[in-house]
């Protein structure tokens, strides 16, 4: 009988060790200086229209399965969105990446591949496509923005989703 009473603990344990944690891409204020993150949102494959309006049947076709999405605020003013979208494989996010405009941007370190816009910024890394765009379009806006996609770049990198 006592046997039995430590099983059920021990199942539980074993249970919660071994489930996948939920991922999450969005890096707290210690991760990226300055910045505060708000209200987070998640649209699965057939809500994505309600998020990218006109552009969500592109996203479907290449293999979105669900976005991400998180309001952030930086210490000095600058509010930002951080999109992340989750597809197939890292081949759909390349084709994603790849259809993006290059024009007018430069390309960055970050991710498998990395463009700045100067007020966004757009990265794939595995089988995520991540956009982050702000609204202030400062050389310190810019600067905090590119800080906050190494940061999240850095959480992608590490739960490898």
């Amino acid at each position: 009988m006592k046997r039995r009473i430590w099983l059920v603990p021990c199942l539980a344990f074993a249970v919660a060790a071994c489930a996948r944690r939920a991922f999450d891409p969005f890096p707290p204020g210690a991760e990226a200086a300055g910045w505060e993150k708000g209200r987070t949102r998640v649209f699965e494959a057939s809500e994505l229209w309600q998020y990218v309006d006109g552009d969500a049947e592109r996203y479907l076709a290449a293999g979105h399965e669900r976005t991400l999405t998180a309001e952030y605020r930086h210490s000095s003013g600058t509010e930002a969105v951080l999109d992340v979208h989750l597809m197939k494989d890292a081949e759909a996010a390349r084709q994603i990446f790849e259809s993006e405009p290059a024009a007018g941007s430069q390309a960055i370190a970050l991710g498998d591949a990395g463009r700045s816009y100067g007020t966004s910024v757009s990265f794939r890394r595995g089988r995520c496509f991540v956009r982050l765009t702000s609204y202030s379009d400062t050389p310190q806006a810019r600067s905090a923005l590119l800080e906050l996609a190494r940061a999240a770049d850095g959480r992608i990198a590490r739960a490898r989703p």
